[in-house]
């Protein structure tokens, strides 16, 4: 795994940057798709994913430094505005983004689900590719393990440091590469492709009822979650029983039944949305 690709005088080009911006292109190409499918307006969806792209960012960042305070941004805050190399959380870009759609809606007088729908229906393949990226940089990483699926990262990887750092020490600092550890991030990227290839091809057959695809995809999305969170092996908060991105899941999966359940004993709308 290398962090950095390649350099381009005083500009290194990072493995995990480049993910996250393939991701958000990606998206936003597979978005147009989808409105021109279904004979929707798209020529809203490059500015404002211009600004859910730096709101989820902003967002994602201030929830992984907030969980990683201690271990490693206490002794080095200069290192929080170093997003190139990594460290965004999911769910705090999730809310970040959460914010900012809501006051889009509102401005541009729009139906909150006709957007959240659409942005959704792509969301996986763009976060796919992001942990792929946390796979490239070493974050996000998971258990030990002895089995023949685990991963090495090299020295001075967050997995490594942290095997270094813990109590006993796991390694030495002579250790060239971590223990082997589970590749979480590769096991979520497979997910989260499979969760896309289903709502990218849902979306056109369940766009007027809106609210179906978001209540699905929060709901599929947050059990994945969940589950995965057993497997990691990154520093992560507790909340009683439950890690800090379990505990949001179940919020989640409850926020996407209710969603769901809503939707049950809704017809369809009898128009296209402008959305």
């Amino acid at each position: 795994m290398h962090s950095a690709l390649f350099s381009i005088g005083p500009l290194t080009v990072r493995a995990y940057g480049l993910c996250m911006a393939l991701g958000f292109m990606f998206g936003w190409i597979c978005a147009s798709r989808l409105c021109k499918k279904t004979g929707q307006d798209g020529e809203w969806l490059s500015s404002f994913l211009s600004w859910l792209m730096v709101s989820a960012v902003v967002g994602a960042r201030i929830a992984y430094v907030i969980e990683h305070w201690k271990s490693e941004f206490a002794g080095n805050p200069a290192a929080i505005i170093r997003v190139d190399q990594g460290g965004l959380m999911f769910y705090g870009g999730l809310i970040g983004a959460a914010i900012t759609l809501t006051l889009y809606a509102r401005l541009i007088r729009k139906p909150i689900f006709a957007i959240t729908d659409l942005v959704l229906a792509v969301v996986p393949l763009g976060h796919a590719l992001g942990r792929i990226g946390c796979f490239f940089h070493g974050c996000c990483y998971g258990r030990l393990t002895q089995g023949a699926w685990g991963v090495h990262f090299p020295k001075y990887s967050p997995a490594w440091y942290e095997q270094l750092n813990a109590t006993p020490p796991l390694i030495t600092e002579q250790a060239t590469e971590s223990l082997a550890v589970i590749p979480t991030q590769l096991i979520e990227a497979g997910a989260n492709l499979i969760l896309f290839a289903v709502l990218f091809r849902l979306y056109p057959k369940a766009y007027r009822n809106r609210g179906r695809i978001t209540g699905i995809y929060l709901i599929a999305y947050a059990t994945l979650r969940f589950l995965i969170e057993y497997l990691r092996g990154d520093p992560r908060y507790a909340v009683g029983p439950f890690s800090i991105g379990q505990t949001i899941s179940i919020g989640l999966i409850l926020g996407g039944l209710l969603i769901c359940f809503r939707n049950r004993f809704r017809p369809e709308n009898p128009t296209v949305p402008q959305a």
